[in-house]
């Protein structure tokens, strides 16, 4: 396994799955389509690129297939400065796809998944070697939507998870429920004990009811819930409203030392929506680890907001343009 010129430590390192993302263009049905617009779309990956274009120094570690379509989706990361050298090279499996449909109210948008047996489903114990890449990292990230994979994936996450607490590298989790991809009592039963050993929990008040049990009257009580049950040092809780398919509110609360952090709530035209929490989860990061708590939350806010704005599951904004909005930029044209 390759390591850092000179040792130099990550801020923050990733694992998951990427696919490649096809999408009819100017709002077509895939039954329509005779172009389809390609990108590379995952959870763990978009947040690692977030954080490389904000600054911070981190690599993705997953499994892909040693094609055209695998380098298609390391070139991407590669593109935005993420560390590639630890991902795993397969040959006789396959990447995973999926299609988005744009929709506009009221058909909503809809996601065609095609990742079966996809190449990081069948990574096995052993293949990463967890000890020695993560005394080189500061935290690690992954998302419920990893051990949904396969046996085996979800028993190489609790690799990890269990190796990062062993070696002082903290650990934060998007709970990422998945219906398509397990039932909640499945969720349940897998990520319920991998909770011991995340630091920070990101998810939805519907997340956590379906994988982890905890219901309340308000989300301030949810995440105090999740805090006191679990130990986690920070809980985030994503709030969404659906105006229609092209517009929603965004914003999200933060449970950490007994005390609730709010922030503003934005109003969104949404261009694309898919990449959104995994904006926040990488606004928040930057922010925490650079500053704390309450810079996560409103860096976190915005980053998420902005991400509506562009095509693609990579959040293109820039650190300065970040900055601009959290001391509350307007839309006039800027010149």
């Amino acid at each position: 396994m390759r390591s850092r010129e000179g040792n130099e430590m990550y801020d923050l390192v990733a694992f998951g799955e990427t696919m490649v993302r096809l999408s009819p263009p100017n709002y077509r049905r895939l039954e329509q389509a005779n172009i389809l617009e390609v990108n590379a779309g995952g959870a763990e990956m978009s947040v690692a690129c977030n954080l490389s274009r904000l600054g911070l120094k981190v690599a993705w570690v997953s499994r892909l297939t040693d094609n055209a379509l695998g380098a298609l989706i390391r070139n991407k990361a590669r593109e935005q400065g993420v560390d590639t050298s630890h991902i795993i090279w397969a040959s006789g499996d396959r990447v995973g796809l999926y299609f988005l449909e744009f929709g506009a109210s009221p058909r909503a948008s809809k996601v065609t998944y095609d990742r079966a047996h996809s190449a990081i489903s069948q990574i096995q114990t052993g293949e990463v070697n967890w000890d020695e890449l993560l005394r080189q990292a500061k935290w690690f990230y992954v998302s419920g939507i990893t051990p949904a994979l396969s046996v085996s994936a979800a028993q190489v996450t609790a690799d990890a998870l269990k190796t990062a607490k062993k070696v002082g590298c903290k650990v934060a989790c998007d709970l990422n429920y998945r219906s398509r991809l397990w039932t909640g009592v499945e969720a349940g039963r897998c990520m319920k004990p991998l909770m011991e050993y995340v630091d920070i929990l990101i998810s939805t008040e519907e997340d956590t009811a379906k994988v982890l049990g905890i219901r309340a009257d308000s989300y301030e009580e949810v995440a105090k819930r999740l805090a006191e049950q679990f130990n986690f040092e920070v809980v985030c809780i994503t709030i969404r409203e659906d105006l229609s398919v092209l517009r929603n509110r965004w914003t999200a609360i933060v449970y950490s030392g007994g005390r609730i952090y709010e922030d503003k709530t934005y109003d969104v035209e949404i261009i694309d929506r898919l990449g959104a929490g995994d904006s926040f989860s990488g606004g928040f990061m930057y922010g925490y680890i650079t500053e704390g708590v309450e810079k996560g939350l409103k860096y976190g806010n915005a980053y998420a907001a902005l991400q509506h704005s562009t095509p693609g599951d990579i959040n293109w904004t820039t650190l300065e343009e970040l900055e601009a909005q959290v001391k509350g930029a307007g839309t006039r044209i800027s010149r």
